[in-house]
C-alpha cells in the first residue's frame, strides 16, 4: 500500500467512526448550541484527534525508524539494517536505503583497505631507511667515539664516553621505532612471537604489569590478518598507557568456533563510547579490512576491554 492510501485509509477510519457515532448516538445540536452539547462536540473532536494521531504514528512508524537510523548509522559498524515491512512506497524506500548502506559499506571497506595498505607500505619504507641509513650511521659514530675515547686523555675521555652512551641510547630508540613501524619478528617468527615481543617492550617502557594468554594451537592465518591483529594489539596497549591510567593489562589470543579472538583488557578508568578517538576508529577500519568484528566494552572506573574476532577461512576439501 502506498503512503498516500495508508494515510487516507487511517483518516477514513477515524472520520467514518465519528460519522457513525453522530448518526446513531442520541445527540442533537440546538440553535443556539447548549453548553452540554458543546462539551460533547469538543470531547468528540478531541477523541478523533487523539485517535487520528495514534493511528498516524503507528502507520508512519517505519519512517521514524528510518530517520533514526539515518542519523545514527556508522559505516565502521556494518550490518545496521531495517526490516522491510511488506510492500508499498515505505517498504521500497527502506529497501533502497538498505541497498545504499550495502554499497557504502563495500566502498568504505575497499577505500580503507587501499589506505591502510598504503600506510603499511610507507611504514615499511621508513623503517627500512631508519634501519639502513640512520642505524648504520649511528653505529659508525659509536665506533668512532669508541676509538677516540681510547686514544684521548682525561677529562676528554669521560666526555667521549658520555657521548657514546647518548648515541647508544639513541640507537636503541631508533631500533625501537623501527620495530613499531614494521615488526620484523612478525614476518620472521609469526604472530605469537611478535605479540610476545610487543608486550615485553610495552611493559619495559611503561612499567605496567602485562599478562599474556596465548593459545599454542592457533590456526594458520593470512599475513594481512596477522598484521591487523598485531596493529590492534599495539593500538590497544598504547591507549591503555596514554589514556586509561591503568596498572595492569591483559592480552589474550585464543581460538573460538571458527574464529580467532584477540582481547586487550585493562583496569583503567574506562572511556565513553561517544568519545572514541582516531585510535579506536583506526582499529575499526583495520577490522573491516579482514572482515572482523571489533567490540569495545568500557565503563567509567571499570576499565576497557577491546575484543577483535576474526573468522578463519575453512580449508577446502
Amino acid at each position: 500500500m502506498s503512503l498516500f492510501w495508508r494515510i487516507f485509509g487511517l483518516n477514513a477510519v477515524v472520520l467514518g467512526t465519528a460519522t457513525a457515532l453522530l448518526l446513531w448516538a442520541p445527540v442533537t445540536v440546538s440553535v443556539p448550541v447548549l453548553l452540554t452539547e458543546a462539551v460533547i462536540l469538543v470531547g468528540g473532536l478531541a477523541v478523533m484527534l487523539v485517535a487520528n494521531g495514534a493511528l498516524l504514528r503507528w502507520g508512519l512508524s517505519p519512517l521514524d525508524r528510518l530517520t533514526k537510523l539515518m542519523t545514527t548509522v556508522d559505516l565502521l559498524r556494518p550490518g545496521q539494517r531495517l526490516p522491510v515491512p511488506g510492500g508499498g512506497e515505505v517498504a521500497e524506500l527502506i529497501r533502497t536505503f538498505n541497498a545504499m548502506l550495502d554499497r557504502l559499506e563495500h566502498e568504505r571497506a575497499t577505500s580503507s583497505a587501499r589506505v591502510l595498505l598504503a600506510q603499511e607500505a610507507e611504514r615499511r619504507r621508513i623503517a627500512q631507511e631508519l634501519h639502513d641509513e640512520v642505524g648504520q650511521s649511528m653505529t659508525a659514530i659509536l665506533l668512532v667515539l669508541g676509538r677516540a675515547a681510547d686514544e684521548a686523555g682525561e677529562p676528554l675521555r669521560d666526555e667521549l664516553h658520555q657521548a657514546q652512551e647518548i648515541t647508544r641510547e639513541s640507537l636503541d630508540e631508533v631500533r625501537r621505532l623501527v620495530r613499531r613501524l614494521r615488526p620484523g619478528v612478525l614476518d620472521d617468527l609469526g604472530l605469537i612471537s611478535a605479540l610476545t615481543s610487543l608486550t615485553h617492550d610495552f611493559a619495559t617502557h611503561t612499567g605496567l604489569h602485562v599478562r599474556r594468554r596465548f593459545d599454542p594451537d592457533l590456526p594458520a592465518l593470512e599475513p594481512e590478518t596477522e598484521l591487523v591483529l598485531y596493529r590492534v594489539a599495539q593500538e590497544g596497549l598504547t591507549n591503555a598507557a596514554r589514556h586509561a591510567d591503568a596498572e595492569r593489562v591483559e592480552v589474550s589470543l585464543r581460538r573460538a568456533d571458527g574464529a580467532v579472538v584477540l582481547t586487550i583488557e585493562d583496569d583503567g578508568r574506562g572511556i565513553e563510547a561517544a568519545r572514541e578517538g582516531a585510535g579506536i576508529r583506526g582499529m575499526r577500519e583495520r577490522a573491516l579490512l579482514i572482515g572482523a568484528a571489533l567490540d569495545i566494552t568500557s565503563a567509567p572506573g571499570a576499565g576497557t576491554r577491546i575484543r577483535l574476532t576474526t573468522p578463519v577461512p575453512r580449508k577446502q576439501p
